[in-house]
């Protein structure tokens, strides 16, 4: 069972009879639908069905010769509707199935983000034909939440947050620099990270940590495409699972400056959400390449 599934409003799905269920309706009253073709001249197959607002299942697998449609796998996905990012992504198939994580290194998160690239037979079928040039890509990425709370903003004067952009964009000019192998820039970002350090420690004695970090993007667990997340609040929906009934909000965040969409059951859900406030939780972070 997907541990995520819950996450789109399908989380009273206790048994493997009522989970074949859901994937036969998604193969036989598919939204979406396509074939491709792979390097081993085998026939992908990928069927998805949207259950609620840009939220469903997709169900992946092989045609075989008798063009019967053999299951592989499935997995839950949101879209989402914000452009996140326009650096330049890495494609890698995962070892044991017909599906792909994507990396992008984004100097705003100062790490590289893994995620599970969706529209696999989109992403064959553009391969094939050579048609993933020029890169950069505009990257789309959505998180699937398991949990999360919501936090009240950080007051902020108008000083501060001038200040806290110009303090952002050069701190990116120094990472920029960095990578390109300027000694100097090394060496300011590491005296940056040292002296945030003290000023953290210090404040820690007489504040909360929340009221001193409004925001961050880091791994979190042992897989690749797990992140703790908490960022503001810039769109807020909610929608309901189209056979359950259950609300899902839909909400989209800026975490270290970098639009992301997320969604979470309502169930799951400590708080109220509402714009300026923020969400803190973990997600399975999922992508898409926009032009596909």
């Amino acid at each position: 069972m997907h541990a995520y599934l819950k996450t789109i409003g399908f989380s009273k799905i206790k048994t493997t009879k009522e989970l074949q269920e859901i994937l036969r309706d998604v193969v036989e009253n598919y939204d979406r639908k396509k074939i491709v073709e792979t390097e081993e001249h085998h026939l992908f197959a990928e069927f998805s069905k949207e259950y609620a607002y840009d939220c469903g299942i997709t169900v992946c697998g092989e045609i075989d010769e008798n063009n019967r449609f053999q299951m592989e796998y499935y997995y839950p996905y949101f879209e989402g509707g914000q452009i996140s990012s326009y650096e330049e992504v890495s494609v890698e198939r995962h070892v044991d199935k017909e599906s792909f994580a994507g990396a992008c290194d984004d100097m705003r998160l100062g790490i590289t983000m893994i995620f599970y690239l969706t529209h696999a037979a989109e992403y064959l079928e553009m391969k094939q034909k050579n048609a993933l040039q020029p890169l950069p890509l505009p990257l789309s990425v959505s998180g699937l939440a398991a949990e999360g709370t919501i936090l009240l903003p950080i007051q902020k004067d108008p000083e501060q947050v001038e200040k806290e952009r110009r303090s952002t964009q050069q701190k990116n000019s120094l990472i920029s620099a960095a990578r390109n192998g300027d000694e100097d820039a090394m060496e300011s970002l590491t005296m940056d990270d040292i002296d945030t350090y003290a000023m953290i420690s210090q404040r820690l004695t007489k504040e909360d940590v929340f009221s001193i970090v409004d925001s961050f993007f880091m791994p979190s667990g042992l897989e690749c495409d797990q992140y703790s997340v908490m960022g503001e609040i810039t769109e807020m929906n909610t929608t309901k699972n189209a056979v359950t009934g259950e609300r899902v909000y839909e909400l989209g965040l800026v975490c270290n400056d970098v639009p992301i969409d997320i969604c979470i059951n309502e169930k799951d859900l400590f708080g109220v959400p509402e714009v300026g406030r923020r969400f803190k939780g973990q997600i399975w972070l999922q992508g898409m390449l926009e032009h596909l």
